[in-house]
C-alpha cells in the first residue's frame, strides 16, 4: 500500500535553498524537507569559490548591481537584481547566525575577500577553498537537530499533484508523488504549499562540474504542469575542470584566478589577455569560449592553469582542499601546472517565477538553480548563486508564512498506482539512452552552437522522448529511469530555447548568428496546458 504524508510545506530539494528555506520555516508550520540522497551531497556541498556580497565599505550595492548587469549580457531584470543584492549584508549575517565561518583575514581579523571574474572589488566572502561544505554542512547540521523538520532522505521527486481551486477555474498544487530509492516504493506527499529547490540540469552535457543529481527534475516537474520556462538555452560552462582521466567532476575554482593563477597553452603561453582586457578574470563565458577555441585550434586535450609563482604557505592557506584532492590525482599545485578543460556547471534559466519565488501555477513555488528570477541574464556572475539560494528562501519563507493559513488542506489525492506496471529486465536502454542524451548535447548544444547542431539535436531528442515515454508508461520507475525522463525532458527544453534565440549573447554562442541584436528578449517557452492555469508572474513577455 502506498504510504501518505502531510504537511503544510513540502520542500523538495536539501541544497543551500532548500534547507534555508525550511530553517526560516520550522516553528510556524508543519515541513516536509526532501533530499534526493544524503542532506550533504548535493550541488551546494561542492561549491569552492564563495558567496558574494557587500560588506567592504569601499565596495557598493550599486557596484554589485552593474557588474551583475554587465555579466548578465543585457538580459538581467533590473528589480532582481536590485532585490538580490540588497539582500546580500543580511544574507552573510544569517548564515553567520547559523554557524558558518567564513574566513578571517590573520592580520585585520576582518572576513577575507577574494575577487572573481566580473567583479570590479573583493566582495566573495568564502571559507577556505570549500565554501559550499561550509554553508550546507552548517544548515544540514541545523536541519538534522530540528525535530520540527520531517526529513525524508533518498527520495526522488516522480511528479506534481494538483486539485481545482474552489471558487476558479484554475489549478493548484497540493503535493506530490515521490520514490523512496531505498524501497523502491512511490509516496504521496500531500501539502498546502510545495517549493521546488531541486538545483540545476547540467547533468544533461557530458562534461560537468555537478554531482550525479543535478538531472532539471524541479523544472521538468513544473514543465508538465503548466508552468513557463525561461531563458534555458543559457548554460554556464565553468572555465576550468580538472582534465585527468580518474578524476570525476572535479571544478577548479575561479578564486584561483582571481589570486592571480595563469592560464596557459601546453607551451606556457599565456592566452586570455588576446581575448579580453581582464584576461583570466572576464566573464566566464568568455573565458570558456576562449579555451574551448584553443583547444581545437591546436587539437590539444587541455590547456594548464598556473599558480606556481605564489608561496607555498600562501596556497596551502587559501587552497588547502583543491591543493590536497589534486595530489590524489598526483598533480602538486604548488610545483606543476593543473590540467584544465571547461565543463557544465551552472543552468541560468529555469521555472519563472517573482521574487517571492511563486510560479505561475499556484501554491506552488521555486527558489534556487532550478528557478528563474531574472537575475543572471545571459550569464550569471560568479558567486551570485548561493546569495541568490539564500536571499530568495528568505523571501519565499516571508511568503508563505503569510500566505498559509488562507490556503485549504489539500483534498484527497489518488495514491500512486503501479498494478498495471512490471519491472524491467533491459536497463540497459536506460543507461543507452542516458548516455547518448549526454554526449549528443555535449557535441551539438555546448559551448559553441549551429542551427545544422541544433537541429540534429532536436530530432534525436524527441525520437528519444517517444522511447523513454513508453518505458516510462510500462515498467515500475526507478531513480535512474526518472533522471532519463526528466533530463531528456530538460535537453528538449533547452534545443527549443536555443533554436529561438538568432543571436549571440552571454553563454549562447551560435556561429549563424554570431553578433547580438540590439533587442534583448527572454526567451519564454509556454507549455500546452498553460492554460490550466493563473498567471501569477508576467516576465519578460
Amino acid at each position: 500500500m502506498t504510504r501518505s504524508f502531510y504537511h503544510d510545506v513540502l520542500i523538495v530539494g536539501s541544497g543551500a535553498a532548500g534547507m534555508t528555506l525550511a530553517l526560516q520555516l520550522a516553528g510556524t508550520c508543519e515541513v516536509a524537507l526532501l533530499s534526493k540522497a544524503g542532506l550533504k551531497t548535493g550541488s551546494t556541498w561542492h561549491a569552492q569559490g564563495g558567496i558574494a556580497a557587500v560588506v567592504d565599505p569601499e565596495d557598493s550595492l550599486a557596484a554589485h548591481a552593474h557588474d551583475t548587469m554587465v555579466a548578465g549580457a543585457g538580459l538581467c531584470h533590473r528589480d532582481a537584481v536590485d532585490f538580490t543584492v540588497a539582500g546580500g549584508p543580511a544574507a552573510i549575517a544569517w548564515l553567520i547566525s547559523q554557524g558558518v565561518e567564513f574566513s578571517r583575514d590573520p592580520d585585520s581579523h576582518q572576513h577575507h575577500l577574494t575577487r572573481e571574474g566580473g567583479h570590479s572589488h573583493r566582495r566573495i566572502l568564502h571559507a577556505a577553498d570549500a565554501t559550499g561544505r561550509a554553508i550546507s554542512g552548517a544548515l544540514a547540521d541545523r536541519v538534522s537537530a530540528d525535530p520540527r523538520i520531517a526529513v525524508f532522505e533518498d527520495h526522488l521527486i516522480v511528479d506534481l499533484t494538483t486539485q481545482a481551486d474552489a471558487g476558479s477555474r484554475h489549478l493548484r498544487c497540493n503535493g506530490a508523488y515521490a520514490l523512496d530509492a531505498r524501497t523502491g516504493d512511490v509516496c504521496l506527499f500531500q501539502a498546502r504549499v510545495v517549493v521546488l529547490a531541486t538545483g540545476g540540469a547540467s547533468k544533461v552535457y557530458l562534461y560537468t562540474t555537478n554531482p550525479d543529481g543535478a538531472s532539471g527534475d524541479g523544472i521538468a516537474v513544473a514543465w508538465r504542469r503548466g508552468c513557463r520556462v525561461a531563458n534555458m538555452e543559457f548554460n554556464q560552462f565553468h572555465p576550468t575542470c580538472l582534465f585527468h582521466p580518474s578524476a570525476k567532476s572535479f571544478l577548479i575554482s575561479e578564486a584561483l584566478r582571481g589570486e592571480g593563477a595563469q592560464l596557459q597553452l601546453p607551451d606556457g603561453t599565456r592566452f586570455m589577455p588576446a581575448f579580453h582586457p581582464d584576461a583570466e578574470l572576464a566573464p566566464r563565458d568568455i573565458v570558456a569560449r576562449a579555451i574551448d577555441h584553443e583547444i581545437k585550434r591546436l587539437g590539444a586535450d587541455c590547456v594548464y592553469l598556473d599558480i606556481r609563482h605564489k608561496p607555498l604557505a600562501f596556497i596551502e592557506e587559501h587552497f588547502p582542499t583543491l591543493r590536497a584532492q589534486c595530489l590524489t590525482f598526483g598533480i602538486d599545485i604548488a610545483r606543476q601546472r593543473i590540467p584544465v578543460v571547461p565543463a557544465a556547471h551552472y543552468t541560468c534559466g529555469g521555472i519563472v517565477t517573482d521574487t517571492r519565488g511563486r510560479t505561475d501555477l499556484k501554491n506552488l513555488y521555486a527558489i534556487g538553480e532550478c528557478a528563474f528570477t531574472g537575475l543572471h541574464g545571459a550569464n550569471r556572475l560568479a558567486s551570485n548563486s548561493l546569495l541568490e539560494c539564500v536571499v530568495f528562501a528568505t523571501a519565499a519563507a516571508a511568503d508563505i508564512a503569510h500566505e498559509l493559513q488562507a490556503i485549504p488542506r489539500p483534498s484527497f489525492t489518488k495514491p500512486w498506482d503501479a498494478s498495471r506496471v512490471t519491472s524491467s529486465d533491459e536497463d540497459v536502454v536506460i543507461s543507452h539512452n542516458w548516455d547518448e542524451v549526454r554526449r549528443f548535447m555535449w557535441d551539438y548544444v555546448g559551448i559553441v552552437r549551429t542551427r545544422k547542431r541544433l537541429e540534429r539535436a532536436q530530432h534525436r531528442i524527441q525520437l528519444l522522448q517517444r522511447e523513454i515515454h513508453e518505458y516510462y508508461s510500462n515498467y515500475r520507475v526507478s531513480r535512474d529511469l526518472l533522471e532519463l525522463r526528466n533530463l531528456a525532458m530538460v535537453a528538449e527544453l533547452i534545443i527549443r530555447s536555443a533554436l529561438l534565440r538568432k543571436e549571440s549573447r552571454g553563454l549562447h554562442f551560435t556561429l549563424d548568428h554570431p553578433e547580438q541584436s540590439t533587442i534583448a528578449k527572454d526567451s519564454i517557452l509556454v507549455p500546452m496546458n498553460f492554460a490550466n492555469q493563473e498567471l501569477i508572474v508576467n516576465k519578460g513577455d
